[in-house]
């Protein structure tokens, strides 16, 4: 799911562009939770520049350790057996958060989406008893699913805390000017300008990010199912999308990825009472489904 998010960052949020090209820009590309990732940084030397290369891409390792559902990570252990043992504080954080975000939004956000998302793709029945996010303990001791068959996906906050990972990484390294692409977009140090496009390509809006992350999801940018015709993002509570697309900035990347994708099944009213609860956040576009 992880290289279906990343198709909408770059079709659904156009990747931002320097306002100015005067000064020197180093680039660095890689992967990490399926995606393509772009590092961007103004006016650095090369060398503090490479230093910041060669650390981003050892935490984007950790990312991977962590959330990945494809490879040997922590969250795959957790789904396999129901539970993980002294989960790392970095997973009981973004669980913390993911818990957060469920919360304010009703439940419209629940990491336990996946066995409901593995069903629709293979066109199954879901079995919405193995869904509920509230049920799910975590503390310092361990992490336990409480029912058989239950699964977590953290495709919808986990590239945003990658993004917010490779800033403080950035910032340890002392580059104010930098432009981080995991997906999620964070624009630091300076006025960068970014797109919010249609998955068809159309431009919706222009804006401007300055410490600043901003998401954007939609449902049928990519369709699952044995027709091919179901959202990828789906309501946990049993509705429909009622956007076609949500994209939300904030001061956090995961921030505003849960969010975005939350947005994609609330009503306006029901956004805006979840916006409230986390200061900074703001709604930039919704689209009619």
């Amino acid at each position: 799911m992880i290289g279906r998010r990343r198709f909408l960052a770059l079709s659904a949020c156009a990747l931002a562009l320097p306002a100015q090209a005067a000064v020197p820009r180093r680039e660095w590309r890689g992967l990490a939770l399926g995606a393509d990732v772009v590092l961007r940084v103004e006016g650095a030397e090369a060398g503090r520049a490479r230093a910041f290369f060669a650390e981003a891409a050892r935490a984007l390792r950790s990312v991977e350790d962590r959330f990945s559902l494809y490879r040997g990570s922590d969250l795959r252990r957790l789904n396999a057996i129901g539970r993980l043992s002294r989960p790392p504080a970095e997973f009981r954080h973004l669980l913390t958060l993911a818990r957060a975000v469920h919360d304010a939004t009703g439940g419209a956000f629940d990491p336990t989406v996946q066995p409901l998302w593995q069903a629709v793709r293979e066109g199954r029945a879901p079995d919405r008893a193995l869904l509920g996010f509230a049920a799910v303990s975590v503390s310092e001791a361990e992490v336990r699913l409480p029912r058989p068959g239950m699964a977590l996906t953290l495709n919808g906050i986990a590239q945003g805390w990658a993004a917010d990972r490779l800033a403080a990484v950035a910032l340890r390294h002392g580059l104010g000017e930098v432009l981080i692409d995991t997906g999620e977009i964070v624009g630091t140090g300076r006025d960068w300008d970014a797109g919010i496009a249609a998955p068809d390509g159309r431009m919706l809006r222009r804006l401007t990010l300055r410490d600043r992350a901003l998401a954007t999801s939609a449902p049928l940018g990519t369709r699952i199912g044995p027709e091919g015709d179901a959202p990828h993002i789906l309501d946990p509570r049993g509705g429909a999308p009622r956007w076609s697309l949500a994209s939300v900035s904030a001061p956090s990347a995961a921030l505003a990825d849960a969010l975005s994708t939350a947005a994609c099944v609330m009503d306006r009213r029901a956004i805006d009472r979840a916006l409230a609860a986390f200061p900074g956040t703001r709604l930039e576009l919704l689209a009619p489904a």
